[in-house]
């Protein structure tokens, strides 16, 4: 078992996230209930002053609303509700990450927001688990990245840069032979990155119940965090937004005071305790977190994003289908249990 989530899970269902960004073009039905500047899914903006990111209204949680409200299924329209209005990460694809990355960041500028990208395609991704994959090599690897970069052009975005890789790097999940190559790709997708104009850059930093900070230092050190804008943690994880501060301001301690991100996506009632095999995946009794926000507890926190989507699935385990796919059950449970 390892203490990181190892389930990334958004982008690798190809056919879902193609359907996702087409209709970010072409819109869904409307209805009466929908705002007419907006109106697929009556998804809606947030106040920009607290949350600058960008709501895509053809999310699958904004779907699963209007088929509730279709099917007059009002007590989980409200539930379901509660993730469909929040803004998410939106997980590029690599067979189309030029694409992916104008479509989602066009959509945010147009509506005044910021968009949040996830990046999961580092090779020998996520040690052979639910989301093994990648890019097929090095070369492969800083080919998406450029392709990212070219979507984003100098339209607003933050980018969350591969989650769990180094953390498998420090949990020796990761082969000790594909180590230099990673710190190597990672680095290099921070120098592309950085030298767009708009665009905020934040490398996974594992989360509270992984090796403590200590052990970070010198991976962050080596994959280029003093040219990032910080770091993520807990990304697609439980632990509660103050076990994050807590680890986060320590980390940042040793990487000369850089701020960082939490992932609160699914962190309201904190990890599962229990004695079962992966207790990180799609783990039951699991609630909502803080709502995305740049208002946080610590200045040193940029803000609390939902990196991970809530509602798809960490893998086929407890039930659940394949990891990234929509699980709409889960979905209102951690709504039901959010404060």
């Amino acid at each position: 078992m390892y203490s990181s989530s190892a389930t990334f899970r958004g982008a690798v269902q190809t056919g879902a996230a193609l359907v996702g960004a087409a209709l970010l073009l072409t819109g869904c039905s409307s209805d009466g209930d929908k705002d007419p500047d907006n109106p697929s899914n009556s998804a809606t903006q947030q106040p920009k002053d607290k949350d600058p990111y960008w709501v895509n209204p053809d999310s699958n949680a904004a779907e699963q609303l209007q088929t509730y409200k279709d099917d007059s299924k009002k007590s989980d329209a409200e539930l379901i509700k509660k993730i469909a209005e929040q803004p998410t990460g939106e997980w590029i694809v690599p067979e189309t990450a030029q694409d992916q990355a104008r479509e989602f960041t066009e959509a945010a500028e147009k509506a005044d927001r910021e968009a949040v990208l996830v990046l999961y395609n580092i090779p020998h991704r996520d040690c052979g688990q639910f989301s093994k994959g990648g890019a097929a090599d090095g070369d492969a690897y800083r080919n998406f990245i450029d392709e990212v970069a070219k979507g984003i052009e100098d339209r607003p975005a933050t980018v969350i840069l591969e989650p769990d890789a180094l953390l498998h790097v420090v949990d020796r999940c990761t082969p000790t032979e594909f180590h230099d190559e990673r710190y190597e790709l990672l680095k290099g997708a921070i120098d592309k990155l950085h030298t767009l104009k708009n665009t905020k850059v934040y490398i996974d930093g594992g989360n509270a119940g992984s090796a403590g900070p200590d052990a970070f230092y010198e991976p962050l050190k080596r994959a280029g965090i003093d040219k990032a804008d910080g770091f993520a943690v807990n990304v697609s994880n439980f632990y509660t937004t103050e076990e994050s501060i807590a680890f986060g301001k320590q980390l940042s301690d040793k990487v000369g005071a850089k701020p960082f991100v939490i992932d609160t996506s699914r962190n309201g009632k904190g990890v599962w305790q229990s004695d079962e095999k992966d207790p990180w995946c799609n783990p039951p009794g699991r609630a909502l977190g803080e709502v995305p926000t740049v208002d946080t507890a610590d200045e040193r926190v940029d803000a609390y994003l939902w990196i991970k989507r809530p509602g798809e699935s960490d893998g086929e385990c407890r039930g659940g289908p394949k990891a990234g796919e929509w699980w709409p059950e889960y979905a209102l449970e951690l709504a039901k249990n959010a404060k």
